[in-house]
């Protein structure tokens, strides 16, 4: 019987990278290994690296395949190749680590090697870390919503950039979501930064109320929500081609706007992206050529602000700002907005949905009522790892059918994770 191959060794760039265990599988259902995740970054090397090279990245790694535990990896392993760069970041804890720079496809092998199924850069410049050139719009619907309204919010934001000035480069997210990439002249802050974006999502929630919202506690929330604190310093979004950890393996693809209105996000996977990029080449191929500014979005954040709409909540782990609201979700009010209950607490988002469905079990009148975006689903990102709470709003169950709120199931110990138990 012939031996098993446990390492193949590529050249790529000039470089030699060694496959480690090129034939474990990381999507189970649609067979794909590390090595065919190591060829899909090598064949949309150069667009992979218009959105995440010359970055730090955090490495978010999955050694056991999607449907093993993951993990955030923000310092460069100690052994590394003397040729894959890093940089030194401060973060807003205080903590520094060294991130990974990816210069050429030879990085990427690496970085595929390590099982980084997605790119998580930074929106900054290696030599330059102080002042992002990118303005990140994440839309985000709330459950329930489908992707023709993703879609028709797009259009409300490429009209809106349009109107300011800017150009928008819109992308899949690769799950449910869409994100459009703002290149800006590197003349801003991170706080100047994320003010603009805050300052556009509740521009799009003027003018598409009905379909749009800028809340940030997800019990507030309906339709798309403009996630603006994705622009907060130490966030990071899976960039351009990052390839996600969904079954059929599909990946964030950028796209042209007229691409959006006939495109699903399913249309895109490892097997697919290659041979698009050899027919159509990078429908972001452009961007760089197109840093707008944001004095415009600076000028209405300060109008709004005039008009007594000042900041709004940063994640938890933020330093307090000066003219933040609380930062008490609205549920854990002396007088909550939301009749919410929370169901449980679980180390893997699996083991969270069964207590839910326990709950369903208990209260079969009470969860006839809920629709869908009343059930909150909370992925809890602490330093290195995610947990999963559950919480549900009881706002369309009539009150004499409102469960009380109940012992968790399940309550794992989540430990030092439980400073994200707020948001």
């Amino acid at each position: 019987m012939a031996s098993r191959v446990e390492s193949e060794v590529l050249t790529v760039a000039g470089r030699e990278v060694a496959v480690s265990n090129p034939s474990k599988v990381l999507f189970p259902d649609a067979g794909y290994t590390k090595l065919d995740l190591v060829r899909y970054y090598l064949a949309v090397a150069d667009g992979a690296l218009r959105a995440a090279g010359n970055r730090p990245n955090v490495l978010v790694r999955y050694p056991n395949g999607i449907g093993g535990e993951f993990f955030y990896q923000k310092r460069a392993p100690s052994s590394r190749p003397s040729w894959i760069d890093v940089v030194a970041l401060k973060f807003p804890s205080g903590r520094t680590a060294e991130e990974v720079v990816p210069r050429d496809a030879a990085a990427l092998a690496w970085m595929a090697n390590l099982a980084c199924l997605e790119l998580h850069p930074h929106p900054v410049r290696d030599d330059d870390l102080d002042h992002p050139d990118e303005l990140r719009i994440d839309l985000d619907p709330v459950p329930g919503v489908e992707w023709s309204q993703i879609r028709t919010v797009a259009g409300v934001v490429h009209t809106t950039l349009s109107d300011f000035g800017l150009v928008g480069w819109p992308k899949t997210s690769g799950s449910r979501g869409m994100h459009i990439y703002v290149r800006i002249e590197r003349r801003w802050t991170f706080t100047e930064v994320r003010r603009a974006a805050l300052a556009f999502a509740r521009e799009v929630e003027r003018r598409a109320p009905d379909l749009a919202t800028s809340k940030w506690w997800k019990e507030e929330r309906h339709g798309v929500f403009l996630d603006y604190n994705q622009n907060a310093k130490d966030r990071t979004v899976a960039a351009a081609y990052s390839v996600r950890p969904k079954p059929d393996a599909r990946v964030s693809a950028p796209l042209s706007w007229d691409e959006i209105e006939a495109c699903e996000p399913g249309d895109f996977t490892i097997a697919t992206m290659p041979d698009r990029c050899k027919q159509n080449g990078d429908p972001h191929a452009t961007m760089d050529a197109h840093a707008g500014s944001i004095d415009g979005l600076l000028e209405l954040s300060k109008r709004h602000a005039k008009e007594g709409l000042g900041d709004a909540p940063w994640p938890p782990h933020y330093q307090k700002q000066a003219d933040e609201p609380p930062r008490v979700q609205p549920s854990r009010r002396r007088i909550p907005k939301r009749p919410l209950v929370e169901i449980g607490r679980a180390e893997k988002k699996d083991d969270a949905l069964a207590g839910l469905e326990r709950w369903r079990a208990r209260h079969p009148e009470a969860a006839a009522h809920l629709q869908p975006a009343d059930v909150l689903v909370d992925a809890m990102r602490g330093r290195f790892h995610t947990w999963t709470r559950i919480r549900v709003n009881l706002q369309h169950v009539p009150e004499e059918l409102r469960p009380p709120q109940e012992a968790l199931d399940p309550d794992e110990d989540v430990g030092g994770w439980g400073k994200w138990a707020n948001r």
